[in-house]
């Protein structure tokens, strides 16, 4: 029962790429099905062999981590697992990517469907009559793909004393930084396009330097045949958003003040970012605008971390974005 006791943590669990799966592989989780470790995977099942606990108001000290040398090869695995979770938490990639491509090398070419004027309708066809095609090519150019990450500087002897669940604080906001990084990179894709001759095309509002409801309606009405379900702000134009009449009933009020969730008339999922151009807004269908291509996961010099008792570490992903339905994106300007 108590396999996990048994696993010998080697260095080498982490040469894959994935530490967790090596692990898995030597300790599975179906042994543990309807047991007091059902619901605990094989990494988690490893700090309860060393007694290791990483959060609440008893967490041990990150020197826990360091009492043997096979505890040791744990570290990293936790280090990245925080730093996912930061990335996580401040994470709106899900809720504007159509699709995540992951691929193990670093070039990489998306599609395009290509169509004539009228290609995009399906018109009655005569007998024995010619059928209009819709062609799906390659982009004449590779996405570009962005190595993010931090670096990670303290001596063992700086923090073997510091709460597991302060240095995880610390570690969560270093993912909320590549989150934000990585949004910055989709954002400017959204509106400038992928290096293939495709920019959002770009929409004025009627009078320059104000924003009203009207815009908002004639730009959610200007997408067709995609959908506008998303919309993504910079700071000075949600304000301008949030004080227009129409958004201040007592339904939306009462939704904005109790979930901080703002409503829009059009039903687009608002969202404020800083990663926006001040007087911009850019309008999508979430379904079929962006294609967010990884290569590999996100990767921790664990040398460094087991052998070195952590002193400098990198903590990266590499990760770049693609236009996959040209049109399905818009920009309004203020």
């Amino acid at each position: 029962m108590n396999d996990f006791e048994n696993v010998r943590l080697e260095k080498s669990l982490y040469a894959a790429g994935n530490f967790n799966d090596s692990l898995s592989a030597l300790d599975p989780d179906e042994k543990y099905r309807d047991t007091f470790l059902d619901g605990l995977d094989a990494f988690q099942r490893q700090l309860k062999r060393f007694g290791i606990k990483v959060g609440g108001s008893e967490s041990d000290c990150v020197e826990k981590f360091f009492s043997t040398a096979q505890s040791a090869v744990l570290f990293p695995e936790y280090v990245s697992r925080a730093v996912r979770q930061g990335m996580e938490q401040a994470d709106i990639l899900p809720d504007i990517t159509a699709v995540v491509t992951k691929i193990s090398g670093v070039d990489y070419r998306s599609l395009r469907s290509v169509t004539s004027g009228d290609g995009k309708e399906l018109k009655t066809v005569g007998e024995g009559a010619f059928i209009p095609e819709t062609a799906i090519r390659t982009k004449e150019n590779l996405v570009t793909l962005h190595k993010r990450g931090r670096t990670l500087v303290a001596s063992y002897e700086a923090i073997k004393y510091q709460r597991l669940d302060l240095f995880t604080a610390s570690l969560r906001q270093i993912g909320a930084y590549i989150s934000n990084t990585l949004l910055r990179d989709a954002v400017d894709v959204l509106i400038n396009g992928d290096g293939n001759s495709n920019p959002a095309p770009v929409i004025h509002t009627a009078q320059a330097g104000t924003l009203t409801y009207a815009d908002l309606v004639n730009f959610w009405n200007s997408f067709d045949p995609c959908e506008m379900n998303t919309i993504i702000a910079s700071p000075d134009m949600m304000a301008k958003i949030l004080n227009m009449a129409e958004f201040r009933d007592a339904a939306a009020g009462l939704t904005f003040h109790g979930t901080g969730k703002v409503i829009t008339p059009f039903g687009a999922k608002l969202i404020r970012s800083a990663s926006m151009p001040a007087g911009k807004i850019v309008g999508f269908d979430s379904r079929s605008a962006l294609e967010m291509v990884k290569s590999g996961e996100m990767m921790t010099e664990y040398d460094k971390l087991i052998d070195r008792q952590l002193e400098r570490a990198v903590i990266s992903c590499t990760a770049g974005f693609a236009k996959i339905y040209d049109e399905s994106a818009k920009v309004l300007t203020v």
